[in-house]
């Protein structure tokens, strides 16, 4: 199959490449000029894994304007906040053959992508998989390979051959896809895990094995988890897994899968970039509030992200 990945950043470099390296045309756009402009000048971009084995890999990479191919899917990564600058940027090469398969954190972004694809040509899905953008040119994979976990999901929650096909190709390059049928609870999961790992871990610097180690942590996720799914019951959203559940995926995940990493709303603390918080945490507050419940404390933490954001712009 032929891929565009629309956000060439850390974890749009991972998929395009373990796609890639099976055999897969893909092709990367990115809107960040100085990603755009070293890779070309490298001739590829460096990849390593956990910290080793740098190796620079060959890849075709273009900014929105000048991209002439024709994909069968798209895969997009942007960040939340500048995706409509991106699909909009792009929408002259999309046409209605074409599929959208978007892993992005957060929501918001479905609506923003149906505005160019038709919801029967849009799979959607969540990664647990951890890859940090160096720099300009320069990806690390964390964690070894064949590790990580998707979930996939049409926005009809009905499969055809063509999302069967990229499972297929998805598995075989080690990504792990499972495909799910509840189009909504398979999002709001992942934004679970995010409104309590990525915000607490980023604000307080930690990594992702510090924070679970802390006595506080059980506390803390007990809290945030009750709230996120007392909001999903009133709203009338399953989540693929009960609270309890849950609870033990995050536990799992920080102290055994990547305890060393970062997470990416971290990278875009330390790098004075703006969080996608307003798409975790705030939109289980919003989804709340739509649904006549005040989910207090990620609004608390939505706002307490936010003053860590400023105070990264003011201090050294």
């Amino acid at each position: 199959m032929h891929y565009a990945v629309l956000g060439s950043g850390a974890m749009g470099l991972r998929f395009g490449i373990l796609l890639k390296e099976t055999g897969q045309q893909v092709d990367f756009v990115d809107d960040w000029d100085p990603q755009v402009a070293t890779i070309k000048k490298q001739g590829g971009v460096y990849v390593s894994r956990d910290g080793e084995g740098r190796h620079l890999v060959n890849i075709d990479i273009s900014l929105p304007e000048d991209y002439t191919g024709h994909p069968d899917a798209y895969i997009i990564f942007c960040k939340q906040m500048g995706l409509q600058e991106m699909l909009t940027r792009c929408a002259h090469f999309f046409t209605d053959d074409q599929y959208a398969i978007t892993l992005m954190n957060g929501m918001g972004h479905i609506e923003k992508i149906n505005q160019y694809f038709k919801p029967e040509h849009v799979i959607a899905g969540t990664a647990m998989i951890g890859t940090v953008l160096n720099k300009p040119g320069d990806v690390d994979f964390i964690g070894k390979k064949g590790t990580g976990t998707i979930n996939l999901v049409n926005q009809t929650e009905r499969a055809d051959d063509f999302t069967d096909q990229v499972v297929a190709e998805f598995t075989k390059a080690g990504l792990g896809p499972t495909l799910t049928h509840n189009f909504l609870g398979t999002l709001l999961t992942k934004v679970i895990y995010n409104s309590v790992v990525n915000t607490l871990c980023s604000m307080f610097k930690l990594k992702e094995g510090e924070f679970i180690s802390a006595d506080v942590a059980p506390k803390l996720i007990h809290r945030l988890i009750k709230e996120a799914y007392e909001v999903c019951d009133a709203a009338g959203i399953k989540p693929l897994q009960n609270s309890s559940e849950e609870t033990q995926v995050i536990v799992d995940a920080t102290s055994k899968v990547t305890p060393l990493h970062y997470p990416s709303m971290y990278q875009d603390l330390v790098k004075k970039r703006l969080t996608e918080v307003d798409y975790i945490n705030g939109y289980i507050y919003r989804l709340g509030e739509k649904n006549g419940y005040s989910a207090n404390s990620h609004d608390f933490l939505r706002d307490l992200v936010h003053l860590a954001e400023h105070a990264n712009l003011i201090l050294d």
